[in-house]
């Protein structure tokens, strides 16, 4: 398994994990918004374990201003599609190559529930998961021939360091994450990343052979109604 990460730091600590479960593992540095780190990546890759099976295309990030579509900037703009939307997008096309002549891969894209049942204002990253959706449905039509599944995995409220910036603004982060699980999911609480990692785990293995060009949300019953993040962030002298 290849563990490739902007961060160093973080990046080999999964990837000692891994090694210390008996699995091998590697890690690989590499900011997947540019096509250059993202090429080397995978041949480097390709040089070690000789082909690729799997694609997990994991990053993403959000934006800590919460701003209306007309007040965000530029700068922000561009950072966010590059980081939720770009990447996918580059890391798909260095690697499908590769799938294609072995006739097998499955490819499994992480957008969010954000995007089709928004719980604030987000533009940027809520547009750049809303076009990894689209770009799951078009992969996955156009490389079905090859016998490669693409699919995507929706998560909702996930305790990941996602929701950094927004706890660093609030008083009682414990609640505040207690309050949106409870409040916004009819299952009342926030998932953990391990649940996101077991829809990942079924779309990788074969007992998802016949499932391509699906979502999956792993959203606690999102988007059933229930209360907006935007009511909870007011809840805590916030405003979205």
């Amino acid at each position: 398994m290849a563990v490739v990460d902007i961060a160093a730091y973080e990046g080999e600590g999964v990837a000692e994990e891994i090694r210390s479960k008996g699995q091998e593992a590697i890690f690989v540095k590499c900011d997947v918004t540019r096509a250059d780190q993202v090429s080397n990546m995978v041949n480097y890759v390709l040089s070690k374990f000789g082909k690729i099976d799997i694609l997990v295309n994991n990053a993403g990030g959000v934006s800590v201003a919460r701003t209306s579509g007309i007040e965000q900037s530029e700068e922000d703009w561009d950072k966010l599609i590059n980081l939720n939307l770009k990447s996918v997008f580059l890391c798909c096309r260095a690697v499908v190559p590769h799938m294609i002549p072995r006739r097998y891969g499955k490819i499994i894209n992480i957008s969010s529930m954000g995007c089709v049942s928004p719980p604030g204002s987000n533009p940027g990253y809520h547009a750049a998961k809303a076009g990894v959706i689209g770009l799951t449905f078009d992969l996955a039509t156009a490389l079905a021939p090859f016998n490669i599944n693409v699919n995507a995995i929706l998560p909702g409220p996930i305790r990941t360091a996602f929701w950094d910036p927004i706890l660093q603004l609030v008083k009682d982060s414990e609640r505040f994450l207690s309050d949106v699980g409870r409040l916004m999911t009819p299952l009342r609480r926030c998932g953990m990343p391990e649940e996101v990692a077991g829809a990942a785990l079924f779309l990788a293995s074969d007992l998802s052979s016949y499932i391509t060009g699906a979502l999956i949300p792993v959203s606690g019953g999102i988007p059933l109604p229930v209360i907006s993040l935007r009511d909870i962030l007011k809840e805590h002298g916030l405003h979205s």
